[in-house]
């Protein structure tokens, strides 16, 4: 039951936008300020909302941290009064949120969340990782989010908490036996926690994460949520800029357990602003592979956010990534060059 469409309308910088989802990998694109990191965490406060415990609202309010935390500030700002609708589907199932800009809280009766008994049946397992590594500042964080008001967004208490979750019972399945002993070659070494401190055990001994270079501490998370068996099939996977302080030896590495793990059933959604990201990925997909591009970009004629959406590396259009290698290229070769061909 993977997520396969997301509408927005009047809310934060979309006005009136529907993408089509990928049961397997979702590639965002587009330049700052194209909406690539809000539309990856309204999916995942869905997904987040398929446990009942959960309230789609007040999720959408968590992880997106408006001002106040009034959801009223996420609807699109213009002129006057305005309403916000925000609708998540499953094939015919689907969670529906409206509210208005002068909604002050999740739960106000000026809030409608539509859907949810249908939607809470099937519970999605959900992991979001964020641009900014957690784990070396992991301890204590968790009992200061839960006791404290603090300025930071929920995807990081999340992942923590799944980070933190111990190993499944029994005996490696196939698909972690394939790919932790790929991810441990990489950090040369396993990972553990004492006393909420992580720690990667290697030759050299049990190295705590704040001694570690970021992109290590990356791929230790993501050894850590296969492990523990938060990416099994049937979950979803959120990666705001994998790209992000990691070696680009490591962007293939990367790739190919994103991959796999697509093999597997996981749905994975990542936003990046790397060439090198999109080009391993699509060199290295198979022809079954389920890999689907989704540009976003500013149309001239109405200056709204709009999304095409290609299944092919060549078709993605506009493509600023590509545009920017392309001119860096064209400059060096000019100079190379001398000037002489342009």
């Amino acid at each position: 039951m993977t997520l396969t469409q997301v509408k927005l309308k009047r809310f934060t910088a979309f006005s009136d936008l529907s993408i089509d989802l990928s049961p397997g990998i979702n590639v965002f694109v587009g330049a700052n300020g194209t909406g690539k990191t809000h539309l990856m965490k309204v999916c995942y406060a869905a997904c987040e909302a398929s446990r009942p415990d959960v309230h789609f609202m007040e999720k959408l309010v968590r992880v997106l941290l408006p001002s106040g935390r009034r959801p009223g500030r996420l609807v699109k700002r213009q002129v006057g009064r305005s309403k916000a609708v925000v609708e998540v589907r499953r094939d015919d199932r689907f969670l529906t949120a409206s509210f208005s800009s002068h909604v002050k809280t999740a739960h106000s009766g000026a809030v409608q969340v539509r859907g949810v008994r249908e939607w809470t049946k099937d519970p999605i397992e959900s992991a979001y990782i964020p641009v900014k590594e957690m784990l070396a500042n992991a301890p204590g964080f968790r009992s200061l989010y839960e006791a404290r008001e603090t300025h930071f967004e929920e995807v990081y208490q999340d992942i923590l908490h799944r980070a933190y979750l111990p190993i499944l019972r029994g005996p490696r399945d196939e698909q972690r036996n394939l790919l932790l002993p790929q991810l441990e070659g990489e950090l040369g070494g396993s990972v553990f926690v004492q006393n909420e401190e992580f720690f990667l055990h290697n030759k050299q001994g049990n190295l705590e994460f704040s001694l570690l270079a970021e992109g290590i501490r990356k791929l230790a998370l993501l050894w850590l949520l296969i492990q523990n068996g938060v990416l099994t099939g049937g979950s979803a996977l959120f990666w705001d800029e994998p790209e992000t302080n990691l070696n680009p030896k490591l962007f293939g590495v990367v790739m190919d357990i994103l991959l796999e793990l697509q093999r597997d059933r996981v749905q994975i959604f990542i936003a990046t602003h790397d060439y090198v990201i999109l080009k391993e990925l699509d060199l290295r997909k198979k022809d079954s592979d389920d890999v689907t591009f989704h540009s976003l970009y500013q149309d001239e004629e109405s200056g709204e956010l709009a999304c095409r959406t290609t299944s092919s590396y060549l078709d993605i259009h506009p493509n600023a990534i590509a545009e920017a290698f392309d001119d860096l290229y064209d400059r060096e070769i000019e100079r190379s060059l001398g000037g002489l061909v342009k």
